[in-house]
């Protein structure tokens, strides 16, 4: 019988063209939302639903943020909410900005509304952010996820599952290939895919919502052109091909939910409110954060924890809030922790026993340290859909009631290509974690003579500065700054 691998990964990766095609659950008891039709309030079980929900998502990713840059995405998120029909009580709402340096948003019942500050920090005028807010409240309010659950319930694997309440695809990113996280808030939280039909419709509800603000409606289709802009970034700094993410399958594809957007949104017109917007956002932290370990090209470096490992040649991380993901064209892993009780041979059995329903196991446990650490591996051959498939659980005790791990699954025969990393992990000086240091994004003013190569020689990158700029900025290679005008960079 076929074997399916899941690397669990503790948090919910997703490439950042898929930030509008989150899976998100609707009320249960509303009916479908339109432009024009009349959907029922927030009920008490959609409340119950939501604040059930609401801590575990905060733990998944990263924490919710305090301080201005939170609150003035709250009071956004609260007034763009109110437009949609679910309450008119801006307190009914709750909208947290999440520590994630990913690109997402995504709601569940009840009136919890989420971004995350990687996602706020791409958006260039605040009615982008509205849109982006609105587009989530428009799958809550057309019940999208409820009509996802019901067709998912006809089928016998999926519906074996439960309640399902959405969190964010996997696509083509980190371990979206291998497996997909479900975990548990009272109810499993299981990511789902929006059709192209239900994602046009939340396109178009949050156009509906900007309009009822007195926003501009373009907004939508700049903020999506953005997020296609990122998506071709990353594949190039991770040296991937641009392709379509996995998600498109079923969802519009980028260019044309442009088009239809703008297309909707018509002549425009209305506020963006840019330079409230870039007050708003000021100073927030971009990329990782040091607490969660930072990733440096290949290397990932965690001050709190004195750790640091590098990835193979030829694979990227992606950091979660607890677990790093690995990721290549011949393998992928990731790099976690689990309850650890001293005895590392029980520990690798454990994390075998979570990467398949059919309980696979190491074929034997071998012994050995690494950089003076004590640790263990554990492998063995399986057959999944793909074929063969080498499975391997490194561990390391990293203290006496501690440990991490990788888990990495490659094609029969390539399992070596990790040897590097495993034997990689180390312990960090003192003075090489006080040396980590946070990106933040910073709001200069152009001065005369400035050009976007100068701005960009002001990036805290090595790697693609340029490019880096005139995506966050929505720019083109073409653009010209001129004085007194207010763009984004991001400096230590």
């Amino acid at each position: 019988m076929p074997v399916t691998i899941r690397l669990r990964s503790a948090i919910l990766c997703v490439t950042a063209l898929s930030a509008l095609a989150v899976p998100v659950v609707a009320g249960r008891n509303g009916s479908a939302a339109t432009a024009q039709g009349a959907i029922q309030a927030i009920s008490a079980a959609d409340r119950k639903q939501g604040a059930e929900a609401h801590p575990q998502l905060l733990q998944e990713f990263g924490g919710a943020m305090a301080g201005p840059q939170a609150n003035y995405v709250q009071t956004i998120g609260k007034n763009i909410a109110v437009q949609s029909g679910l309450s008119n009580a801006r307190g009914d709402f709750t909208v947290t900005l999440l520590n994630s340096p990913v690109n997402n948003a995504f709601a569940v019942p009840g009136g919890y509304i989420y971004v995350t500050r990687q996602l706020a920090a791409l958006m260039n005028n605040e009615a982008e952010l509205a849109g982006v807010l609105g587009h989530e409240v428009g799958h809550v309010a057309a019940r999208h996820s409820a009509k996802r659950q019901s067709a998912a319930t006809r089928n016998s694997v999926i519906g074996a599952l439960g309640t399902l309440l959405s969190g964010a695809l996997l696509g083509n990113g980190a371990l979206g290939q291998i497996g997909q996280r479900i975990f548990s808030t009272g109810s499993q939280l299981l990511t789902l895919k929006y059709s192209r039909g239900q994602e046009t419709e939340s396109d178009n509800l949050g156009i509906t919502y900007l309009q009822r603000a007195g926003y501009d409606p373009r907004a939508m289709g700049s903020v999506l052109q953005s997020l296609a802009n990122q998506n071709t970034l990353d594949a190039s700094i991770k040296g991937t091909a641009n392709q379509v993410p996995a998600w498109a399958s079923t969802h519009p594809d980028p260019a044309s939910r442009v088009r239809a957007a703008l297309t909707r949104a018509g002549t425009g017109g209305g506020m963006t409110n840019r330079d409230a917007f870039l007050a708003g956002v000021n100073g927030l932290v971009y990329g990782d954060d040091p607490e969660q370990g930072i990733v440096d090209g290949s290397k990932f470096t965690h001050p709190a924890l004195r750790l640091a490992f590098a990835a193979p040649n030829g694979f990227y991380l992606v950091n979660g809030t607890r677990s790093v993901s690995i990721s290549g064209q011949s393998g992928k892993g990731e790099f976690s922790t689990a309850p650890y009780n001293g005895d590392l041979s029980a520990y690798i059995n454990t994390v075998f026993s979570g990467l398949s329903e059919q309980q696979i196991r190491p074929d034997s446990i071998m012994t050995t340290t690494v950089n003076g650490i004590k640790a263990a591996y554990g492998a063995t051959r399986a057959t999944s859909g793909n074929g063969q498939v080498d499975v391997i659980v490194f561990a390391y005790e990293w203290a006496p009631q501690q440990a991490f791990h990788f888990s990495t699954i490659s094609q029969a025969g390539q399992a070596p290509q990790f040897d590097a990393m495993f034997r990689s992990i180390r312990r960090i000086s003192a003075s090489e974690a006080s040396a980590v240091r946070p990106r933040k994004l910073s709001v200069v003013t152009v001065k005369a003579g400035d050009t976007v190569q100068s701005m960009a020689g002001r990036m805290a990158y090595t790697d693609k500065p340029l490019e880096r700029f005139l995506v966050l900025n929505g720019l083109t290679a073409s653009s010209r700054l001129s004085a007194g005008q207010k763009v984004k960079i991001v400096v230590y």
